[in-house]
C-alpha cells in the first residue's frame, strides 16, 4: 500500500464533523476479533492523537483469570479478576470499580487536542458503573467522533446506545474481520 490508511482520511475532515452518524460501533461474538480491530483502527488513526483504552484478557496457564485495561497512551488497570473480592461480580470475575472509575478519569476524553476517542470495550462490566454510563452519554453526545467495541447482547443501557439515531453499527464476522476496518475508515472521511 503506497499511503498509510491514516493518510487515506484528510485530517480537516475529521475536525469539521462532517460525519452524519459520528458514532460508530463494532459488534461481534466474542472472540470474533474486536479488539483486534479497535487496534488496528488506533494505529491507523495514530496521527489523530485519539484517546481511550482497550481491554486484554488476562491469562495464566492456559485459563483466562481475568481482564486487563490499557490506556492508549499506555497505562494499564485490572478491570476484573477471578481472585477479586467485592461486591460487584460478573460470572467467575469480581470487577473492581472503584479502579476502573479512576483508570477512567485520566483518560483526557474531552482534550481539545484530540477529535477521537476509542474504546474496547461497551460491556457488562463496564457498565456496572454509573460513572462510565454517565461519560458515555457525555462521550455520544459530543463533538467527538467515537468507534468503540460494544458486546452483542447486554443491558437496556447498552442496547440504547446501539439504537442511537447517530450510532452506526458493524458486525464482525469471520468473513470481513480482516477488511472491515477499512469500511469504517472509510466513513470518517
Amino acid at each position: 500500500m503506497p499511503r498509510s490508511l491514516s493518510q487515506e482520511i484528510p485530517k480537516r475532515q475529521m475536525e469539521r464533523r462532517s460525519l452524519t452518524k459520528k458514532n460508530l460501533l463494532i459488534t461481534g461474538r466474542p472472540g470474533i476479533g474486536k479488539t483486534t480491530l479497535i487496534m488496528r483502527i488506533a494505529e491507523a488513526l495514530k496521527e489523530f492523537h485519539p484517546v481511550g483504552f482497550f481491554t486484554r484478557e488476562m491469562r495464566a496457564r492456559g485459563a483466562r483469570d481475568g481482564f486487563e485495561l490499557i490506556s492508549l497512551d499506555g497505562r494499564k488497570a485490572i478491570l476484573s479478576h477471578r481472585d477479586a473480592v467485592g461486591p460487584y461480580r460478573m460470572g467467575k470475575y469480581g470487577v473492581d470499580l472503584d479502579g476502573f472509575e479512576g483508570f477512567l478519569a485520566k483518560i483526557p476524553f474531552f482534550d481539545s487536542g484530540t477529535p477521537l476517542i476509542l474504546l474496547d470495550e461497551i460491556g457488562k462490566m463496564e457498565c456496572l458503573s454509573r460513572r462510565f454510563q454517565s461519560l458515555m452519554v457525555e462521550i455520544l453526545g459530543s463533538e467527538k467522533t467515537l468507534i468503540a467495541t460494544v458486546a452483542v447482547g447486554g443491558t437496556a443501557f447498552m442496547e440504547g446506545i446501539k439504537a442511537r439515531k447517530d450510532v452506526s453499527l458493524f458486525e464482525v464476522t469471520l468473513q470481513n474481520r480482516d477488511t472491515l476496518h477499512l469500511e469504517i475508515l472509510s466513513k470518517l472521511g
